[in-house]
């Protein structure tokens, strides 16, 4: 199995290219964004680690460039510890999984091993409930014919609703597909994305495509509303 690591903090990218040889990968490695995303075009890889925060071309750009290219090699990203901002950035960048630095390299190659089972799956192109459109690659979101402009939360929420449409999420469900596992703050912050998507997606139109499935959670209408 090859793996490309990039990565510009040069000592950490050989340490991890060192232990990821003695788990018996072979690896490649890129110290900035341009030659990672030249060599994932060059080469077939079983799973790219790509480092967020570079100079230059940072790792969410590469990741935005391959996917809007239709490479579906997995991304396993580094994120700086702790930033929820960067760890939700990388996983709306198509990104597949994300582990923050410092990190344990036993729990790297066990997220490396994972995505590398699952392997490159390609995205459906576009979502859609009735007239609701969400393209996951570019980030637009039309109503019928109008686009309309979300935040990159909002997207986050929009999306794990679409994909589950039809079925009542819990605001514990909505918390841990579009936060974080650690998320500690108010659950409520899921009623007021609820409430920003209603006003660009539902009043203007005169829809209800999120319904309040009272003492459960929220359901997105599989006819769009």
């Amino acid at each position: 199995m090859r793996i490309l690591v990039v990565d510009d903090e040069v000592r950490l990218a050989d340490a991890v290219r060192r232990g990821l040889e003695a788990e018996g990968f072979a690896v490649d490695v890129a110290n900035n964004g341009v030659d990672g995303l030249w060599r994932a075009r060059e080469t077939r890889y079983d799973a790219i680690v790509l480092d967020l925060m570079m100079p230059g071309m940072s790792g969410w750009k590469v990741c935005e460039a391959l996917r809007a290219e239709e490479n579906w090699t997995p991304v396993l990203m580094l994120t700086a510890k702790d930033g929820e901002w960067d760890q939700v950035e990388a996983l709306e960048t198509g990104a597949d999984d994300y582990v923050t630095k410092p990190f344990s390299f036993a729990i790297l190659v066990a997220r490396i091993r994972a995505l590398v089972r699952r392997g490159a799956v390609a995205r459906p192109a576009v979502l859609e409930a009735g007239d609701l459109k969400l393209d996951p690659s570019s980030h637009h979101v039309w109503r019928g014919e109008t686009p309309v402009t979300l935040t990159a939360r909002e997207f986050a929420v929009l999306e794990y609703l679409m994909r589950h449409r039809g079925q009542v999420l819990s605001k514990r469900a909505l918390i841990e597909g579009v936060w974080d596992d650690d998320f500690d703050g108010d659950p409520n912050i899921v009623e007021v994305y609820v409430g920003h998507l209603r006003r660009k997606l539902d009043k203007p139109f005169g829809r209800e495509a999120i319904e309040t499935i009272r003492g459960a959670g929220y359901r997105l209408a599989a006819d769009g509303g």
